[in-house]
């Protein structure tokens, strides 16, 4: 139980931090208000069709979830977490495929329970407040990507 517990709040941990360099990138390429127009222009939220309010308002969720994070984590595990993203952003840009490092890099946090417990409600209320932006159809295609991330995770790990 505690290790399905963990591996949800690294994998919701992980799936935060992952759209935050698009955040970044957004906020990079428009400071002049305008942030969110190109927001999400790859991967899942790109297939959800979202709307420029409904991007502006995830952008905002997941800025204010990586703060929430933020204060939660030590000053070491910040900077342990901001190298691995590092690496993780060079082993992409290489072409290296996803795998471990999530697993490996949350490991390393050495996170307390207390941390552990915290983050897992930064998530599941992030999570609640993205869905709330989302209307229902496009709610009911986000499950069923997830449900098809999760058969795929299945298959690599069955092979």
């Amino acid at each position: 139980m505690k290790g399905k517990t963990l591996l949800f709040i690294a994998a919701a941990f992980a799936l935060t931090l992952t759209a935050t360099p698009l955040v970044a990138q957004v906020q990079q390429t428009f400071p002049s208000g305008q942030a969110g127009q190109e927001f999400a222009e790859k991967g899942p939220w790109k297939k959800l069709g979202l709307t420029y309010t409904q991007k502006t308002e995830i952008q905002r969720i997941h800025r204010n979830t990586r703060a929430e994070m933020d204060k939660v984590l030590t000053t070491e595990q910040k900077e342990q977490f901001k190298a691995a993203m590092q690496e993780r952003q060079t082993q992409r840009s290489q072409g290296e495929g996803r795998g471990k490092w999530k697993k490996d890099m949350f490991t390393s946090l050495n996170l307390t329970d207390a941390q552990k417990s915290q983050i897992q409600e930064i998530r599941e209320l992030s999570r609640k407040q993205m869905e709330g932006v989302l209307t229902p159809a496009q709610r009911q295609q986000l499950q069923q990507m997830q449900q098809n991330w999760k058969s795929r995770r299945q298959q690599g790990n069955s092979n």
